[in-house]
C-alpha cells in the first residue's frame, strides 16, 4: 500500500467461530472513502443494508483514519460503524481520548467484528496481534468496573479499554461504548450491537514511542500541521484557555442558545427556560469544575471534569457536556447541576446515550402529565429519573419499555407525536424553530436526528465561517450541504469536528495530502465528503428509507410556535427540504443512478440494486 498514514492492517474477528484473521486495506477504496466513517460505511454497505441490527449478519466496525494517532491536532478520534438497532439506518458514533491513537500505535487500523459469540468475550490487542479472551469475569460489570479489572490485569500504563456496560449487555437500544476517560461513542445503539454479539470490550496495549504514523511527505506535513495549529490557537472557540470551548467546554452553549430562544424545554414545548443558567457552562465552571482534560494531540481541552463533594449526588465525573446537561436538564425541567452530574455519571457507568435517556424521561413525563400513561414521573423529579435509569438498563418493568427507545415507547402508547425524534433517534439541544438550518439537518441526517452531521449552528449562531440569519429558511439547503460534506470528510480523516471551527477544507486537504502522499485540493475534500454522504444515503435508501416523509420533523416543530427570542417561529421544512433535494441532486430523497455514477459510488455492473 502506497498511502501514508495507514498500517495497512485490519483485524477481522469471526465471533461465531472464535477466529481472528488479518487483511490489508483495499487502496482504491481508501482513496475514495478516506477512512474512518467513510470506509466503515462502505464496509457495512457491502455487508448488506437489509440485515437485522440484532443478528449475526450485522457487522460492527471499529475504524480509524489516515491521520489518527499522529501529530495532527485533534487526531484522537475513533469511529464505530454498524446498522443501528435504534433507527434501522446506518450509523457511526465517534469517541475521543486515546483509544484510537493506541489502536494505530499497536499497528492496526481497523477491527471488523462478524457473527455472534456463544459466550462473553473481549479482544486483547498488543504488539500488532489480536486475541479473543474469555470475558466471563467482566460480563455483568459496569464500564468502570471492567476498565479497572483490565488495568489490574494488563497494567495501567499505555492501556486503553473500550467497553460496554450493562446497558449494552441488555441490548438497550441506545447503549454505547465508553473508555477509560469517560469518553463515549454514545449515539445509535452501537453498544447494544456489541452486547448482542457478546462482545464486552476491546483492550489495547500500545505505547506512542516509535509507533506514531509517519507522513509520506514530512516537510509538507510539518508545514500543514503548523498552519492547522496556528488556526486552532487563534480560533475564537478553540484558543487554549481563551476560547469558549477551552474555558467552559461544550456547555458554553447553554446560555447562548437559551438566550436566542432555541433551547428545547419541557420536551420541546418551549424554547426558553429561565432556570437553564443553573446548569450552564458558566455556573458549572464556577461551582463544580475541577479540571479541563484533553484527548490525544488536542490543545483545546474541552472536557470538563466536575465533582460533587458530598450529599446524595456525590460524584466525580468527566464530560459535563452541553447535550447531556440539556437533555437531562432543561428538557426535563431539572435545574440542579449536581443532580445532572450524577445522572451523567450513571450513564457513563452503565454505558448509555445521555441524549436519548433524557428523551426517555421527557416523553414519559409529558405522557403522564396528559393522562396517557399511569407510570408516574413528574417534571423535574431527578431522584425518580435516577431510579428509572437503573430500571431501563436492566429492563425492569416499565424500564423495559423505555429501553426500546423513546420513539418506540411513545408509539406503543399511541402518541408517536410526543417523541421529538427523526428516524427513531431523538433530537439534540438546538430547537429547529429558533435555528432553521439545524432542523433541516435533523431531518436529513443519515443516522437519525443529529447536530453533528451538519452543524449549521456554527454559521447561524457563531457566524463561522460566515453569519447567516438563523430564522430565515431560504438558502439553508445549500448551507447544510456544505457542512454535511465537510464534516463527512473530517469524520473519515478522523479528526475532531471542533477543528472545523478554526480549520478549513484547505487545512484538511494539506494534512491529508502530506500524510498520505496523494495530492488533494480543498475542492476534492468537499467532493469526497459529498461521496461519503451520498454513500450513507444510498445505504438508507436500500434499507427502506426512500420517501420524502422519512426526512421529517415532529409536528411540534412545524406547527407549534417557539417562545422566548424566537417567539412565533416554526420550522419551515416546506421551503428547506425541496431546496435541499435540488442542491443534492436527489429525487424525493433517493440518490439517483446518475449521482451514484458521478460520485463513483456505483460502477456497473454492481451487486447493489438501483432504486
Amino acid at each position: 500500500m502506497i498511502l501514508g498514514g495507514f498500517n495497512n492492517k485490519e483485524v477481522v474477528v469471526d465471533l461465531t467461530n472464535g477466529l481472528v484473521d488479518y487483511k490489508t486495506i483495499n487502496e482504491e477504496e481508501a482513496k475514495k472513502f478516506i477512512g474512518g466513517r467513510g470506509l466503515g460505511v462502505k464496509y457495512v454497505l457491502d455487508n448488506g443494508p437489509k440485515v437485522e441490527p440484532f443478528s449475526e449478519e450485522n457487522m460492527l466496525c471499529i475504524m480509524t483514519g489516515p491521520v489518527t494517532g499522529s501529530r495532527s491536532s485533534m487526531s484522537g478520534r475513533l469511529c464505530v460503524v454498524t446498522k443501528s438497532p435504534l433507527t434501522g439506518t446506518v450509523t457511526d458514533s465517534h469517541i475521543g481520548g486515546w483509544t484510537a491513537a493506541r489502536l494505530k500505535w499497536a499497528g492496526i487500523d481497523n477491527i471488523i467484528f462478524k457473527g455472534k459469540s456463544d459466550k462473553p468475550v473481549y479482544l486483547y490487542i498488543h504488539e500488532g496481534k489480536a486475541e479473543l479472551q474469555d470475558a466471563a469475569d467482566v460480563w455483568g460489570k459496569s464500564t468502570r468496573e471492567t476498565i479497572k479489572l483490565m488495568k489490574d490485569k494488563y497494567g495501567e500504563e499505555d492501556l486503553s479499554v473500550l467497553t460496554i456496560g450493562q446497558a449494552g449487555e441488555n441490548r438497550v437500544r441506545f447503549a454505547g461504548f465508553m473508555n477509560e476517560h469517560d469518553r463515549a461513542a454514545g449515539r445509535g445503539g452501537t453498544g447494544a450491537v456489541a452486547g448482542y454479539k457478546k462482545l464486552k470490550a476491546i483492550v489495547i496495549k500500545a505505547a506512542q514511542k516509535g509507533n506514531m504514523p509517519e507522513p509520506k511527505l514530512k516537510d509538507d506535513y510539518k508545514n500543514a500541521n503548523t498552519k492547522a495549529v496556528k488556526a486552532i490557537l487563534a480560533g475564537g472557540l478553540t484558543a487554549p484557555n481563551k476560547g469558549g470551548l477551552s474555558v467552559y467546554g461544550t456547555n458554553v452553549l447553554t446560555n447562548l442558545i437559551n438566550e436566542v430562544g432555541a433551547l428545547p424545554t419541557k420536551n420541546s414545548q418551549f424554547t426558553h427556560w429561565d432556570e437553564a443558567e443553573k446548569h450552564s457552562g458558566e455556573y458549572v465552571n464556577q461551582h463544580l469544575r475541577i479540571s479541563n482534560n484533553a484527548c490525544h494531540a488536542c490543545p483545546v481541552a474541552c472536557k470538563i471534569e466536575v465533582e460533587v463533594k458530598d450529599g446524595k449526588y456525590k460524584t466525580r465525573v468527566e464530560s459535563f457536556e452541553f447535550e447531556s446537561a440539556w437533555s437531562l436538564g432543561a428538557n426535563c425541567l431539572v435545574s440542579d447541576a449536581e443532580a445532572i452530574s450524577y445522572l451523567i455519571d450513571r450513564c457513563n457507568e452503565y454505558g448509555l446515550d445521555t441524549i436519548e435517556l433524557g428523551h426517555a424521561f421527557s416523553v414519559t413525563m409529558e405522557a403522564y402529565e396528559k393522562g396517557i400513561i399511569d407510570q408516574k414521573l413528574n417534571w423535574g423529579d431527578a431522584d425518580s429519573m435516577i431510579d428509572l435509569t437503573r430500571k431501563i438498563v436492566f429492563r425492569e418493568g416499565f424500564g423495559g419499555i423505555l429501553a426500546e427507545g423513546p420513539a418506540r415507547a411513545a408509539a406503543s402508547w399511541g402518541v408517536p407525536e410526543l417523541s421529538m425524534s427523526v428516524k427513531g433517534q431523538s433530537i439534540p439541544a438546538y430547537d429547529p424553530r429558533g435555528i432553521q438550518g439545524i432542523g433541516l439537518g435533523y431531518a436529513t441526517s443519515n443516522r437519525g436526528a443529529c447536530h453533528l452531521r451538519g452543524y449549521t449552528v456554527a454559521s447561524e449562531i457563531a457566524g463561522i465561517p460566515e453569519p447567516t440569519d438563523r430564522l430565515k429558511p431560504e438558502g439553508k439547503g445549500e448551507l447544510l450541504k456544505v457542512f454535511q460534506d465537510m464534516l463527512a470528510f473530517s469524520d473519515s480523516l478522523d479528526i475532531c469536528k471542533f477543528s472545523s471551527f478554526s480549520e478549513s477544507a484547505e487545512h484538511y486537504a494539506e494534512q491529508y495530502s502530506a500524510m498520505t502522499g496523494i495530492p488533494m485540493t480543498a475542492e476534492e475534500v468537499m467532493k469526497a465528503g459529498e461521496r461519503i454522504y451520498n454513500l450513507e444515503r444510498y445505504y438508507n435508501n436500500l434499507a427502506g428509507f426512500n420517501k420524502p416523509e422519512n426526512d421529517f420533523l415532529p409536528k411540534r416543530f412545524t406547527e407549534e410556535p417557539a417562545t422566548g427570542n424566537s417567539a412565533g417561529a416554526v420550522s419551515r421544512m416546506d421551503i428547506m427540504l425541496e431546496e435541499y433535494y435540488q442542491v443534492r441532486g436527489w429525487k424525493d430523497g433517493v440518490v439517483p443512478e446518475e449521482k451514484l455514477l458521478e460520485l463513483g459510488i456505483r460502477n456497473p455492473p454492481s451487486n447493489q440494486p438501483i432504486l
